[in-house]
């Protein structure tokens, strides 16, 4: 039998386990409480995440611009569960509809008729009642342009000299110097030095070393602001002075005629022209386009896009026109009389991005002696791609074209593309990994630089 301490012992061991126990149950209710409320934290994000992708998704379903035709009716289907509301911008957003009795099922097949040149703004809403973007409806002119595909020769003069890089150098007494450190950077224009305009990279050189040691002031364009450097000038092993930068001051090569419209006025490659090593738009004070002859193609394959040679004579005989503008959305610029004369081509209408459709396709490029138009397919279109140069996405399919070029190859950035007798667009890229498959940018980008 206990004694009365030996079950004073059990009674406390007995209660000091229930407190364990009890202390133990409560902490996996505590522990069940979190993980309830992390699932519920975690449903939640999860639902605000997939809103924001489902919405980001639909906005971009729906191009910022819809341009038509006046005096033509023309249909769009978004196929997004929406409704759009119209608004007549160009008579101070009056519109001579009332905007209660406008329902536009943007779900469904829309058809428009206008009439003269206009702008209009649509609202649309997520299901009737959720605002999600404004659409500007640009009313046109049913313009042509002549389709091109001939290579081109193109020279784009940089405004002022671009720094590719900045270094160091030795002294005549073995010393490190660095002059344009943390004073120039790589994408700097440099534009004049003490004041007078720099010509060339070779003006440039030749100025500062003609400083003889004494402190000069560049003034550099560093994306859009204007800043002066002063910088001095040491002495190499040598004895000629450096600043102890690389620097370039134009830029040249092959690509393909996209346009050419009424005027004369050219656009081609259908992406901007940059700088090799620094991957840098070029700004420019100028360019010129030239008479091409292409001389080899290397032919591409996985994993290596093959490339076109062709053979540039820079001479004033051999020069096609002026170019004034170097873009995102390509290069462009007017042609000689020489230049108008190299397209043979008939002159087409323009198609907008939300008349295209997946399916066949052809583009115009010149492999040999003349341009030769070549199946694709396309396979998808992004009305509003957040890389302008991808709206389009397309595979080569023409056998004779495989076989030349194993599919799209640089050199053939600018190549138009054609669908149901409509110039849509423009080759700009290639996949690496599949060089049968690429990109395009949208005629109508191009013509809104």
């Amino acid at each position: 039998m206990l004694d009365e301490r030996g079950e004073n012992q059990i009674k406390k061991q007995a209660q000091g386990d229930m407190v364990v126990i009890l202390n133990q149950f409560k902490h996996k209710r505590r522990l069940v409480k979190l993980y309830r409320y992390g699932m519920y934290a975690a449903l939640v994000i999860s639902c605000i995440i997939f809103t924001l992708v489902g919405l980001y998704q639909l906005d971009h379903r729906i191009p910022s611009t819809i341009y038509v035709r006046a005096g033509m009716e023309q249909s769009f289907h978004l196929n997004i569960p929406a409704t759009g509301s119209i608004m007549d911008v160009a008579n101070g957003g009056e519109s001579n509809i009332p905007k209660e009795r406008i329902t536009i099922d943007l779900n469904r097949p829309v058809t428009m008729k206008t009439g003269a040149l206009n702008k209009y703004s649509m609202r649309v809403f997520l299901f009737g009642f959720l605002p999600l973007k404004n659409v500007d409806i640009q009313v046109v002119e049913n313009y042509e342009l002549i389709p091109g595909g001939e290579p081109v020769g193109i020279y784009l003069k940089a405004k002022g000299v671009l720094v590719i890089g900045v270094g160091d150098f030795t002294d005549t007494q073995g010393t490190v110097h660095s002059p344009a450190k943390n004073l120039l950077k790589t994408g700097d224009y440099i534009q004049k030095l003490d004041g007078t305009e720099i010509q060339s990279k070779d003006d440039l050189i030749k100025r500062v070393e003609a400083s003889q040691g004494r402190k000069i002031k560049l003034e550099i364009l560093r994306g859009d602001a204007v800043l002066v450097k002063e910088i001095q000038p040491i002495k190499d092993q040598s004895g000629r002075y450096k600043i102890g930068v690389w620097v370039r001051d134009n830029a040249q090569g092959i690509g393909t005629m996209t346009f050419v419209d009424q005027n004369g006025r050219f656009g081609a490659l259908g992406h901007g022209i940059s700088d090799v090593d620094t991957s840098v738009l070029m700004d420019i004070t100028g360019g010129s386009l030239y008479e091409t002859k292409i001389i080899d193609v290397v032919k591409g394959h996985s994993g290596a896009p093959g490339e076109m040679t062709g053979l540039i004579v820079y001479s004033k005989d051999k020069m096609l026109g002026d170019i004034y503008e170097n873009s995102a959305r390509g290069v462009y610029g007017y042609l000689n009389q020489k230049g108008k004369r190299i397209s043979k081509s008939q002159a087409m209408p323009v198609g907008f991005k939300h008349e295209i459709k997946k399916g066949p396709a052809q583009i115009i490029c010149t492999i040999e002696d003349e341009p030769c138009m070549y199946d694709v397919e396309i396979t998808a279109i992004h009305l509003e791609h957040d890389n302008i140069n991808r709206g389009i996405e397309l595979k080569v399919t023409d056998e004779e074209l495989l076989k030349k070029t194993g599919g799209i190859v640089q050199g053939m950035s600018g190549a138009p593309i054609i669908q149901d007798g409509k110039i849509i667009g423009a080759v700009t890229h290639v996949l690496i990994q599949d060089c049968k498959k690429g990109y395009g940018i949208f005629i109508e980008h191009m013509l809104e630089h």
